[in-house]
């Protein structure tokens, strides 16, 4: 049985901290046996008691500290507890570590990644269950990823330290216990590849890769909300769905998504934040400038309600993006309306 995502992420900090000496993780709570609000990670903490360190809660004090490792050479991965509180931390982020790549006359190494455990859907209410990548797009000089069950962390998060370029990786809260995808199957009607020049992309489809009636471009904590409306789609309506998810979210490089959005010539984009100045509206404006003459329909987006997100499960379910709300946009491209 292939392992959860909260697993892979685990054992891809071990790898890292095993393959990297000069490896500090950071965060609050992090230190045995508590490992993490969401276990991320338990055990490390015992192999590396120097090198896996529980800080004050100070989410601008811990980045800042990472940053000056980063800065001296070293590599540092921050953990925040619950990605809204990254907010306290973003002059850190904003006028520290991504500038200090290229402002002291020659390129610098910064070789840091802040984890932000993201999104709702867990009944957390208004503070601890945004989802604030948008926030962060566009900041010269800093990457986003964002994990799904698709990606293997440990080569995600490599790469992200490799590139010397600081980065967030925001981690959807409702994948840790999902399982990982694995051997290229998602179910008996879906497979799954990865694509693009550094594979980044998970494409789900069905046999026939150039067949799809609409493209679904989501990022990895949506995906499988994504994957279930494709499936649904197939089996009630006869739409034909690919499913594609970007592990690399910014800079935004389309290249690979565009061929299949073009075959197809509809495409919904959702993402779980609110509308105004997100990863998808960037996606969608590029869509449109390189795509036009091949769209059958306007790239249609999908966002959460511009609105606090409530704690009542049953009121935080019409807040946020869900399995209808994604199938609802698709039968409207692929319909016309």
């Amino acid at each position: 049985m292939a392992e959860r995502v909260v697993e892979n992420l685990n054992q891809a900090l071990h790898g890292l901290l095993a393959d990297d000496p000069a490896l500090t993780v950071l965060g609050e709570d992090l230190v045995d046996p508590y490992g993490g609000a969401f276990k991320v990670t338990r055990g490390l903490s015992a192999r590396w008691p120097d090198r896996v360190l529980s800080t004050p809660l100070s989410e601008g004090g811990i980045v800042g500290v990472a940053g000056g490792l980063a800065l001296a050479g070293q590599s540092a991965i921050v953990e925040i507890m619950f990605s809204d509180f990254v907010a306290l931390a973003f002059d850190q982020i904003l006028n520290f570590a991504s500038k200090s790549t290229a402002m002291y006359g020659r390129r610098v190494p910064m070789r840091l990644v802040v984890r932000c455990p993201s999104g709702g859907n867990r009944g957390y209410g208004p503070t601890h269950s945004q989802s604030p990548l948008k926030h962060f797009v566009g900041i010269p000089g800093l990457s986003l990823h964002e994990v799904s069950p698709f990606h293997d962390n440990r080569a995600v998060l490599a790469g992200m330290l490799a590139t010397g370029r600081p980065g967030l990786l925001f981690e959807d809260k409702v994948l840790y216990t999902n399982r990982m995808y694995a051997d290229g199957v998602v179910d008996e009607l879906f497979r799954y590849d990865l694509i693009g020049p550094d594979a980044d992309v998970a494409r789900v489809r069905v046999d026939e890769e150039e067949q799809a009636d609409c493209v679904l471009v989501v990022p990895g904590g949506l995906a499988a909300r994504a994957v279930a409306v494709a499936r649904e789609l197939l089996l009630r309506d006869d739409i034909v769905c690919q499913v594609l998810v970007p592990s690399r979210l910014w800079p935004l490089d389309a290249d690979t998504l565009l061929p299949p959005i073009a075959r197809a010539g509809r495409v919904v984009v959702a993402e779980e934040s609110t509308a105004g100045g997100t990863w998808g509206a960037e996606l969608a404006q590029v869509v449109h400038r390189r795509l036009w003459g091949a769209l059958r329909a306007p790239v249609r987006l999908v966002h959460s309600a511009d609105s606090v997100i409530p704690t009542a499960a049953h009121l935080e379910r019409t807040v946020l993006v869900q399995d209808t709300d994604i199938r609802q946009a698709v039968k409207e491209v692929v319909s016309g309306d």
